[in-house]
């Protein structure tokens, strides 16, 4: 038996969840299928960042889209995925960071943002508790932060509730096509389509291979880690220029943050966090935050997210074969982006 759809999404992630839902909702007959369980790579597994500023220009259309759907996240799926418009901190620790966050902010105006920016004497009197390593900030105030963990499997219920078919630990086996549809076999299961899509993170690449694309996509495991619960000393999601560093303060007082890789296979379905990189982002948080000196590191994780060589994802038609339309390779951006893909 084959099951029908009008278009069959490869990858629960957020992007794949969010198509799911608004195809549905157009009354499209949808059919999903995921690996492993919806939200468990990379939009799962990341920081949380739900952030405009900093971005490179060419993703700014989609990000002011992505936050305008972040807003209404509570109408759209029942739950707002803890997400939380604390404000998006980004710091300079030294003139030359300074200069670049004055040049992205030039060209964030020509978008319609309106970062501030906050210079040395200011930072001081707003954020005491920053040490004298920053010189300066950018905060964008609409912007914030939410879990990664509810997002996708929120996204999937309401798709499910609109009507679309989500299957979960359904890896692709085989997909054919033959100029009309496209044939595919999951877990033992036949499923066709006219149309597909490719939102399989990192898997993606080999996805689009089959259709003679080769993407030079490579394994991305962000290294994340998170504190016992402190006391609330940090309101506003922090970035650094450079990226080597971010961190927030979440409402039970533990300080979630990340910078570096972690480790993982090379078919990217086993990773694990790297100790000497976590010791590392552990000294640079405390050199900025003196509060988490002493803080008890509790957990640490990663995943697998698919990383381009100009980390800009691959969006679009298929050059090859009609019908298939790729949405893989964020590079880490996917969390924040995957609701307006």
């Amino acid at each position: 038996m084959t099951h029908h759809a009008d278009v069959l999404v490869i990858g629960g992630g957020g992007a794949g969840c969010s198509a799911a839902l608004h195809l549905a909702r157009r009354g499209v007959r949808v059919i999903l299928l995921e690996r492993g369980q919806v939200g468990g790579q990379a939009t799962g597994v990341n920081y949380g960042g739900v952030r405009q500023q900093g971005r490179h220009p060419a993703q700014l259309p989609l990000a002011r889209r992505s936050r305008e759907i972040w807003g209404r996240m509570k109408a759209l799926t029942g739950t707002d995925a803890e997400f939380d418009p604390c404000g998006h901190l980004k710091l300079a620790r030294s003139e030359a960071e300074e200069a670049e966050l004055l040049r992205w902010n030039a060209m964030a105006a020509e978008h319609g943002l309106a970062p501030r920016m906050i210079g040395r004497n200011a930072i001081r009197a707003e954020h005491p508790y920053f040490s004298d390593a920053v010189v300066a900030g950018s905060l964008m105030e609409e912007d914030g932060a939410a879990n990664p963990r509810l997002l996708a499997p929120a996204l999937a219920a309401a798709a499910r509730d609109a009507g679309a078919t989500v299957l979960e630990h359904h890896p692709l086996d085989h997909v054919a096509h033959d100029a009309a549809r496209f044939e595919a076999e999951a877990a033992g299961a036949r499923f066709a389509a006219p149309v597909l899509l490719n939102c399989a993170g990192y898997w993606g690449r080999h996805l689009a291979a089959r259709f003679g694309e080769e993407v030079p996509v490579t394994p991305l495991h962000p290294n994340m880690l998170v504190t016992e619960p402190l006391p609330h000393f940090c309101r506003h999601n922090l970035g650094v220029v450079g990226g080597d560093l971010y961190l927030r303060q979440v409402a039970r007082g533990n300080v979630v943050f990340g910078g570096g890789r972690g480790d993982g296979e090379a078919d990217g379905t086993r990773t694990r966090p790297n100790a000497e990189v976590s010791a590392a982002a552990m000294a640079r948080a405390a050199a900025l935050l003196p509060h988490l000196a002493g803080a008890m590191v509790i957990r640490s994780w990663t995943g697998t997210d698919g990383e381009t060589p100009d980390h800009q994802p691959v969006l679009g038609p298929s050059r090859t074969t009609p019908g298939v339309i790729h949405a893989f390779g964020f590079s880490g951006h996917g969390f924040m982006l995957g609701p307006a893909v």
